[in-house]
């Protein structure tokens, strides 16, 4: 089962970046997007619903603003929009489909860039998803939760990690709350597990040569629940075109 993940920065902006030509060459099961961007009644094109997919789209109440969304080639028994909480909900933030027996969600945190406002509604966010990936974890089902974390873990996660360790993103609060992820909570980085490489990013900034010169951070991830980690035989980042300020997250599951 291949799953990708993209902060899209805007799935009308991808779209005319050629994103839904390339869609079908990559045979994907199942396609998370963050950062649609868009309501529905923007979206009417035949182009932004696949033919090979159930397509779910998750609007944020402010227009043009974040948004998350789901394909599917099999269609979910249920999809599940947001967490039960503000932020999450209406930001649609959220997005959930489940299968018989495992669950492959979108998810798209807050950025704390803009100030020690949303830095402090991004570290509220992280506590009640804590409390949420618990659940989940003690649920009985598998789940593959994708997205765009906007946090990098560990130094090897970004380029220029002793520049960034005071920048939203690096901050130390913020890598103990993914130390606590992938340990007390127990879930794992997915991409992790078969890929160990240097310079392996998925978001570069829009300023100077930073794509071209591979400074950038790996903040998508798919986070696993324990029982789906020896399932992943292939982790790759895609960036042969350029459909977004992030790359697409391609993981290839034994499932």
């Amino acid at each position: 089962m291949r799953v990708v993940t993209l902060n899209c920065n805007g799935v009308r902006a991808a779209a005319r970046k050629g994103f839904f030509e390339w869609l079908p060459t990559l045979k994907a099961d199942v396609v998370c997007l963050q950062e649609t961007r868009a309501s529905q009644s923007q979206l009417d094109a035949k182009i932004f619903w696949p033919d090979d997919y159930f397509c779910y789209y998750f609007e944020a109440q402010k227009k043009g603003y974040s948004g998350t969304a789901i394909f599917s080639k099999v269609e979910p028994n249920t999809v599940t929009k947001g967490l039960g909480f503000e932020l999450a909900d209406d930001e649609a933030r959220y997005i959930q489909a489940d299968y018989e027996g495992f669950s492959v969600a979108s998810i798209y945190l807050p950025s704390g860039t803009s100030g020690e406002v949303r830095q402090v509604l991004k570290m509220d966010f992280l506590k009640r998803l804590s409390n949420d990936l618990l659940r989940k974890k003690r649920d009985g089902r598998e789940y593959i939760i994708c997205g765009d974390w906007n946090m990098c873990h560990k130094e090897v996660d970004l380029k220029n990690w002793k520049a960034n360790r005071k920048n939203s993103g690096f901050l130390p609060e913020e890598r103990e709350w993914l130390d606590e992820l992938y340990g007390t909570i127990g879930f794992r980085d997915a991409f992790r597990e078969v890929n160990k490489e240097d310079g392996q990013y998925s978001w570069w900034s829009n300023r100077g040569q930073a794509r071209a010169n591979n400074v950038g951070w790996r903040l998508d991830y798919q986070v696993v629940t324990p029982g789906l980690a020896d399932k992943v035989i292939k982790a790759s980042i895609f960036r042969d075109k350029s459909f977004s300020d992030h790359a697409p997250v391609i993981i290839d599951y034994n499932l």
